[in-house]
């Protein structure tokens, strides 16, 4: 694949940031034409998706510029947004044994890459929300894990299973509501089951970890471009103006990997020619819609609105809002959905003004083993998000503080959850059912891969997996 950058190493490096041919730098429709579909099909396409990961990467993230074991700034402020749309990037890559992740925390006004060398560092930078969004933390926790059995390859059987085991654990309590966490990590432990734990040959141990992070990280990308285009077809088609999309939180590649779930449909219609017009909640007290949405899709060139939480209820009695789509951390047996706090809101108001509520999430956030929403775990985080707006206070002293990270939305205010399957509509459980057992089938029957899933029997959740 040609360097997204294409630069002229030849010669001094000038002192400003050259133009990039924004061509390349459409991350969807390269990346989806060029790479998933032709690597779909043969042997070593998650290897082939890694790099092709790292490369969209570096279209943003100038890897010349990293200094491994620090945060390093690699892009301008000024330079983030000024030259024009740039297209949806991934929030990860990988390079020379080292997972570098935007750090989330920074944006909008700087963009700095995070390096993780171990599961204890990827673990630290999920519990922070250096990386976030359930999908992104499944695929860089499972390559986290992947990164433990790497350093352990010579190490005595009895010394790497402690080792791997307690990075599992440390992974999967990171962030205990998403479910994509627990999934992806159990989905690298069983290839370390299936070479055997107390095996000598550590060489196999990392590659059999490896291959199945790589494919964990292949399927998302695929089933999130699926999921795009079944959520297109369901959007309104209004006649002469854009169709007013409402979403909350931050759902796109920064969140998922690649696509995006909810944003993921966003950027399929408008790269399908389709007029839309995004109103993006700030999604307080993290702002993640006002400091990642925005500025996604910003570089995406899709025209949006940025808005007041509290104000979508005015918006949408105003008849300014054709539909809702928001993400999922967790989606239970009867549909249930554990989102960013604010989303129940959302739902009661649609229910109230008669607009669809649609919930866009793959298969692996679905959890068959929770029977509905009271069964998932709502994490709590500090009380520093609400008292203070980057580092200055904005209550009294002594103020006390509920911050629940997430609510669940009843699945009965729920139009229809958009899957890598089609749309799921009421009666959720038997449709989610289907739609796990269609996509582990499918996957189990793709060239190249072998899909280790989870059962789709019922299991008792616990504090950590829900």
């Amino acid at each position: 694949m040609t360097d997204p950058l294409d630069h002229d190493t030849s010669a001094p490096a000038p002192p400003a940031k050259p133009a990039v041919d924004l061509g390349r730098r459409r991350f969807f429709r390269t990346f989806a034409s060029e790479v998933v579909q032709a690597a779909a099909t043969v042997a070593g396409a998650a290897q082939a998706l890694q790099q092709a990961s790292a490369e969209a990467a570096s279209s943003l993230l100038d890897p010349e510029s990293t200094v491994r074991g620090a945060a390093v700034s690699v892009e301008p402020k000024a330079d983030l947004v000024s030259s024009g749309p740039a297209g949806f990037r991934t929030p990860f890559r990988e390079d020379g044994g080292t997972i570098f992740l935007i750090d989330q925390r920074r944006l909008p006004d700087d963009l700095v890459e995070y390096p993780c060398k171990s599961a204890g560092e990827v673990g630290f930078a999920i519990r922070e929300m250096i990386v976030r969004g359930a999908p992104a933390i499944g695929q860089v926790a499972a390559l986290g894990l992947a990164l433990s059995a790497e350093h352990m390859r010579d190490s005595r059987p009895y010394a790497r299973k402690a080792t791997i085991h307690g990075a599992a654990n440390a992974l999967i309590n990171a962030r205990p509501t998403a479910v994509n966490l627990r999934w992806a990590v159990e989905r690298v432990m069983a290839r370390y089951v299936e070479v055997g734990e107390l095996s000598e040959d550590g060489d196999a141990i990392a590659d059999a970890m490896r291959a199945e992070a790589d494919t964990i990280i292949f399927e998302a990308t695929t089933d999130h471009g699926r999921m795009a285009t079944f959520g297109n077809a369901i959007l309104p088609d209004p006649a002469e103006r854009p169709v007013r999309i409402l979403t909350h939180c931050n759902t796109g590649p920064l969140a998922c990997g690649q696509y995006g779930t909810a944003l993921g449909i966003v950027q399929a219609a408008h790269h399908a020619g389709r007029d839309v017009h995004v109103w993006v909640d700030e999604t307080r007290p993290y702002l993640q819609g006002a400091r990642l949405t925005a500025w996604e899709l910003a570089q995406a060139g899709v025209p949006h609105t940025l808005l007041p939480d509290v104000a979508a209820g005015h918006l949408m009695a105003s008849g300014e809002v054709d539909v809702v789509l928001v993400g999922a951390d967790r989606v239970a047996a009867n549909g249930d959905t554990a989102n960013k706090v604010g989303t129940y809101p959302l739902a009661v108001l649609a229910a109230r003004h008669g607009i669809p509520f649609y919930v866009c999430a793959p298969t692996s956030t679905v959890d068959l083993g929770s029977a509905d929403g009271s069964a998932i775990p709502i994490e709590e985080r500090k009380a520093d998000e609400v008292l203070e707006f980057r580092g200055v206070r904005i209550a009294p002293p002594g103020t006390a503080v509920r911050n629940p990270a997430f609510d669940v939305t009843p699945a009965e205010l729920i139009t229809g959850i958009v899957t890598e399957e089609g749309v799921v509509k009421a009666p959720f459980e038997t449709g989610l059912r289907e739609a796990s057992e269609q996509a582990a089938a499918r996957w189990a029957s793709t060239p190249a891969f072998r899909a280790v899933r989870a059962p789709a029997a019922e299991t008792e959740p616990t504090a950590a997996n829900g």
